[in-house]
């Protein structure tokens, strides 16, 4: 998986933008981002490295908030809450991540970082 995201307390860090791709731009499969567009091998290297890094950035952030929200459906609290093999069903994930997620998620909201699903 991707790089490990920073500690609560630790300010993230800001990747390069994505830029917004027209339409007519993301429907040509040989286009990404303009990547193609770049002649130049250092300019292309830290561009397609900038973007690597906001994606994993962003994939990591993602991830984050999919266990927020698996906690929060899985609160004993709710009177809906869900199983964690509803919520797996749900995601598309195995029963058995579905509850490390519920558990990373729980520790997100209380402010721990238990370092990711894949670390519990």
């Amino acid at each position: 998986m991707a790089e490990p995201t920073p500690h609560r307390n630790q300010p993230r860090l800001r990747p390069a933008p994505l830029l917004f791709e027209p339409a007519e731009a993301a429907g040509d499969p040989e286009h990404f981002f303009d990547l193609e567009s770049i002649d130049d091998p250092r300019a292309l290297l830290s561009r397609a490295t900038e973007l690597a890094q906001a994606f994993r950035a962003a994939a990591d952030r993602a991830v984050e908030f999919q266990a927020i929200a698996a906690a929060q459906l899985a609160d004993p609290r709710r009177f809906d809450r869900l199983t964690s093999a509803d919520i797996a069903e749900r995601a598309e994930w195995t029963e058995d991540y579905a509850k490390k997620m519920v558990e990373y998620g729980r520790d997100l909201s209380q402010g721990r970082d238990a370092g990711g699903p894949e670390s519990i």
